[in-house]
């Protein structure tokens, strides 16, 4: 069955390069990131494991827990390690799911159920394992990315996405288009303009009688 956004995040236990979890109870009560890759000593994911890995401490302060799943086993992902703190600069500082049996990856619907695991599989079989889930601390998904092989993903739009998902989780807010923390929000469709006259006392810009724009609240 396919995943959406809203769903529940399959549980599931795995080995990682830190050892072995239970998803859910790896989560706890932050947030998470599990990104994808189709395959260790690939390109563009030692780049972007790199990226992830210097950007950790900004994830951090969001309450946020990151974890990667490349279709390799773990003690591939620890020779990969080394390549990636070499070239990039950074070591990798979360864990790597090793899921040479595709259990999470179809889990997740990034690969098709009947796809076998037998056989030497290369990153264009796996392709499609190359997605990117924000999970909430209820567990729910709250985002899906999916990318080309081709094309490294745009962390500094993940922290974006996360800000705006995290402060209208609070809030009864949405955020425009290219926002960015600090900017102006707009009042969410779901609030009567009877609501927000308690909520913003000193009212709203408002273009269009829909299109109700506040300052950011304060976390």
């Amino acid at each position: 069955m396919a995943l959406r956004i809203g769903d529940e995040a399959p549980n599931f236990q795995a080995q990682t390069t830190e050892g072995p979890i239970d998803f859910h109870k790896w989560i706890g009560d932050k947030w998470a990131i599990l990104f994808s890759h189709p395959k260790d000593f690939t390109p563009v994911c030692t780049t972007e494991l790199g990226t992830m890995a210097k950007l950790k401490s900004e994830f951090d302060k969001r309450n946020t827990r990151i974890i990667g799943l490349s279709a390799d086993p773990v003690e591939d992902h620890k020779r990969w390690a080394k390549d990636i703190q070499e070239t990039q600069g950074a070591a990798i500082n979360y864990p790597m799911i090793g899921d040479a049996d595709l259990k999470v990856a179809k889990l997740y619907d990034m690969l098709p159920a009947s796809e076998s695991s037998e056989g030497k599989r290369t990153a264009a079989n796996n392709a499609t394992v190359r997605t990117v889930f924000v999970i909430g601390p209820d567990k729910k998904i709250k985002l899906m990315l999916f990318y080309p092989m081709t094309t490294g993903r745009n962390f500094d739009e993940l922290l974006r996405v996360l800000d705006s998902i995290q402060l209208t989780s609070k809030h009864k807010v949405a955020t425009p288009a290219n926002w960015k923390q600090g900017q102006d929000v707009i009042i969410a469709g779901s609030v009567s303009d009877e609501d927000a006259k308690k909520q913003y006392p000193a009212g709203w810009k408002a273009p269009k009688p829909y299109l109700r724009i506040v300052p950011q609240p304060k976390p």
